[in-house]
This record gives structure tokens, sequence and C-alpha cells, in this order.
């Protein structure tokens, strides 16, 4: 599919409404992945953001709205998310998208470094999940670049002392640091746990280029109050409510 149209399409609010955001209706869709991500960031007005895989660029954005004037690029592979992503850019904030594939990044962008990368890659090992009939979600879920080339394009386009974030699920953590190793230092992993006394599913990952510091292994953050899902309706805790709903920032979970 080269682009969606209305009718293929679903207007969503994120952070509150701070974000309104087009989306497939069918096909590829941001869950909450991508806005624990973008709360994960310190980033500073002024400073340069690079997101790998964008998709329609809910990551990018709503760090966008929590952190003013930043200067950011969203890279997409999928001409349709990329084109939704220029939509959502002129309707939200300032963004760059770039339609190309990570491993092949045009010169000019080849060019630049950046402050921050972020990244959300796809979840699933070739063979490790049954495919997805529509193929944008089949792209954005199943992996087909490396995990480490992920981490290794960002490396490179991070400037000295920038950092990298990526989402991922846990069983992916020894190929997270694996990718790092050689490249990337300071390494830090907050588990992402849906409740307490619950093994955690996904991962967020912190490293810096040219970081020197020990590897830390966070506390596990909590998503959903309780230890079973009991009702219909929204379980989130306080803190993760204030990322989602205030666009709020992760503060006190990495160093």
């Amino acid at each position: 599919m080269s682009s969606f149209s209305d009718s293929d399409l679903t207007c969503n609010d994120f952070l509150g409404g701070r974000v309104r955001l087009w989306q497939p209706r069918s096909g590829y869709r941001a869950g909450v992945d991508p806005v624990l991500l973008a709360a994960s960031v310190p980033a500073c007005a002024g400073q340069f953001v690079l997101e790998l895989g964008c998709g329609a660029g809910a990551a990018i954005q709503c760090l966008m709205a929590r952190v003013p004037l930043l200067q950011a690029t969203g890279v997409e592979l999928q001409p349709a998310y990329a084109e939704l992503a220029r939509r959502n850019a002129d309707e939200n904030t300032n963004l760059t998208i770039v339609e190309a594939d990570l491993s092949a990044l045009p010169e000019d962008l080849r060019q630049m470094q950046f402050d921050h990368v972020i990244a959300n890659p796809p979840y699933y090992r070739p063979g490790a999940y049954s495919p997805a009939t529509d193929a944008g979600r089949r792209v954005a879920l199943g992996e087909n670049t490396p995990l480490q080339d992920w981490i290794d394009v960002a490396a490179r386009r991070l400037a000295p002392r920038g950092y990298l974030h990526m989402i991922q699920k846990a069983d992916r953590l020894p190929d997270l640091l694996t990718g790092c190793a050689g490249r990337l230092g300071s390494v830090e992993v907050l588990p992402l746990s849906p409740r307490a006394n619950r093994a955690a599913e996904l991962v967020i990952l912190r490293a810096r280029k040219g970081g020197r510091a020990a590897f830390r292994l966070h506390a596990p953050l909590v998503l959903h109050a309780g230890d079973r899902h009991v009702e219909d309706g929204e379980s989130y805790t306080p803190q993760v409510s204030a990322v989602l709903r205030d666009g709020a920032a992760l503060t006190g979970l990495f160093a």
C-alpha cells in the first residue's frame, strides 16, 4: 500500500489530547510502548533527536510534546506510514520525515549527529511468531533487519556522549546487550512489568556513546495496579497514568 485513504484511518488522542495521531484503522497501531519510550528520554530544548522506524510518529511526537523546540527527524521504511507521519507532523509539531531503509540512509542524514536516537524495533525474530495478514503490521512486528543493525546505525548517528533509548521484548535483552558491546556503554535497563510480582515482558534500554559507567539493572516499572485483572477499564499505576495522560517523564527510574 502506497498511501491510506481517510476511510482507512482513525484519529486518536495521546497524552490526554496533547498529541492527536492519525493511525490505520486496520494495521499497525501504536499502543503504550512508544509513549513509555518517549517518556524515558532526558532530552532538552534545542537538542537533535532521531527516531529509527518511526511508523506514524507516536513516540517522537510524544517526546516533542513534552520537550519543546527539539530538532527532530523520523525515519520510516514503509511509504504509507511515512506519508502518515508527515501528515501527523503537519498537525502536531515540526518534524522531518525521511522515507528510507535504516541500512541505507540518505547521504545528508548520514552526515548528521544526534543527541538522542530512539527506536521501537520489531519485537519478533523471523520464525518466532505467526506473521500478520496486514502488510504494515507484518513489517512493524516481524524482524527483517537484525536488531544489532538497528543498534549499529543508532551508534553511528549519535554525537559523542549521546544516548540511545530502545524498547524491546524482555527476552531480546541478550541481543540488545550484544549489540551495544563495543559500540555503546553506560548501559542501563528498565524492566516493564505488567503487574507486581509478574515477570517483565518489555525492557527499555539506555546506552551512551562513549559511556564508561557500570551496567545498571533498575527495579521494574509496574504498569498496572493490583496483582491481577479484575474488571474492564484502565488500571494503570499513578506514575504510568501520569505518563500516558499528562505527558509526564519517567523521572527517578533511570540514573
